[in-house]
This record gives structure tokens, C-alpha cells and sequence, in this order.
């Protein structure tokens, strides 16, 4: 696409990514409620799980928070028994967080309870649909990190 005056279908795709994306991070708030964890310490444990141990200074360029914020999260998950520091047994100058049980256990629940969410809302969609949409969401993702990287 050119980059002149957005078209009509671009302005209505940010629209409803918008209504989408706040639809979504309300839901994932309500069902955060029933459980001891923040939206900010959630994202932390779910970066740590999916890319392993991690430094304070790489988790907090992951989840894009200054290096003293994400410092005190990492305190108050760990009084919260969620995550655990870890000296480096490569570099013992090294301290990595660690995901303990009970947070690796509520990440999936609140994982499997977003899931069921979209499950419902996807109830009246095809299978062709539901495959098309993650087909179109995989692109569009693609598309966001390659224009991002440049």
C-alpha cells in the first residue's frame, strides 16, 4: 500500500484492532481478579515461560518497563512465591528469574480460562473461519515485527 491519506479500510482496521485489543485486555483483567497476580507480573511470568530464565535487564526490554520498575515487580513476584532469582551457573555474577510452580500453574489456567473465552466467541464462526482468521493474524503479526525491525 502507499503511504498517501489512510484508505477507508485501513482506518477501519485500526478501528476495530483498537476495540479488539480493549476488549480483550478487559476480559484478561476480569479473569486476573480470582487469581494473586497483576496484568504487569502476568506478562513478566508469561515472557519468562516462554523464552526461559531471564535477567532483570532482559525481562525488563521484554516487557518494555525501566530497569528499577521491573525490579521491584520481580520483588513483590517473589514475595508472592511466583518467581525466584537464581544465580547463573555459567557466571555467578549472573542473578536470572525462575518461574516456580505456583506461577507457571496459574499462567496456565488464566491462559486456558482466555482460551475458553475465545472458544465462545468463536462458537458461531466455521472452521474455515477460525482457520482463515489465524491464518490472517499470523500475517498481520508477521508483517508488524518485519516493519518494526526496520
Amino acid at each position: 500500500m502507499n503511504n498517501d491519506a489512510p484508505t477507508e479500510a485501513i482506518i477501519d482496521v485500526e478501528k476495530r484492532l483498537r476495540y479488539i485489543a480493549g476488549i480483550v485486555k478487559q476480559n484478561g483483567r476480569k479473569i486476573l481478579n480470582n487469581y494473586p497476580i497483576t496484568s504487569p507480573q502476568f506478562v513478566a511470568v508469561q515472557f519468562l515461560l516462554e523464552e526461559g530464565d531471564l535477567t532483570i535487564g532482559e525481562l525488563s526490554n521484554r516487557i518494555s518497563l525501566a530497569f528499577s520498575t521491573t525490579t521491584d515487580l520481580v520483588d513483590r513476584m517473589e514475595r508472592n512465591e511466583l518467581v525466584e532469582r537464581v544465580r547463573d551457573s555459567k557466571d555467578r555474577r549472573v542473578v536470572r528469574i525462575h518461574v516456580l510452580d505456583k506461577g507457571k500453574r496459574i499462567v496456565h489456567e488464566v491462559i486456558d480460562k482466555r482460551q475458553e473465552y475465545l472458544g465462545e466467541v468463536l462458537e458461531n464462526f466455521s472452521a474455515d473461519q477460525t482457520e482463515t482468521l489465524s491464518e490472517l493474524l499470523d500475517f498481520l503479526h508477521e508483517q508488524m515485527k518485519m516493519v518494526n525491525e526496520k
